[in-house]
């Protein structure tokens, strides 16, 4: 937690946004892979393209991605040298906690 205090606000925001969105993260990851390896075999995966789609028409979901889209430019112009590599840390984290 000692990282975290020193990150920019909009770094902490952005974080804490990202820990939100993992859970739908993570099931639009699955089936992303299950629907590239149906796609693969040539069978029908227009079942798995509707889930996809409505995770993203969650309101919660659209609320907190559009948040990360306008802290997004934000992060990039930071002066704080710590937030990129935090924020890559925790999508990193993320990205095996999923599996």
């Amino acid at each position: 937690m000692l990282i975290a205090l020193s990150l920019s606000p909009e770094a902490r925001e952005f974080m804490d946004v990202i820990a939100k969105l993992e859970p739908v993260q993570c099931e639009k990851r699955r089936l992303r892979r299950e629907i590239t390896l149906l796609e693969a075999e040539k069978k029908d995966a227009r079942e798995l393209r509707k889930r996809f789609a409505a995770l993203d028409r969650e309101p919660k979901t659209a609320r907190l991605e559009k948040r990360l889209a306008e802290l997004e430019p934000r992060l990039r112009r930071s002066s704080d040298p710590e937030d990129l590599p935090a924020i890559d840390r925790q999508r990193v984290e993320m990205f095996y906690r999923c599996e």
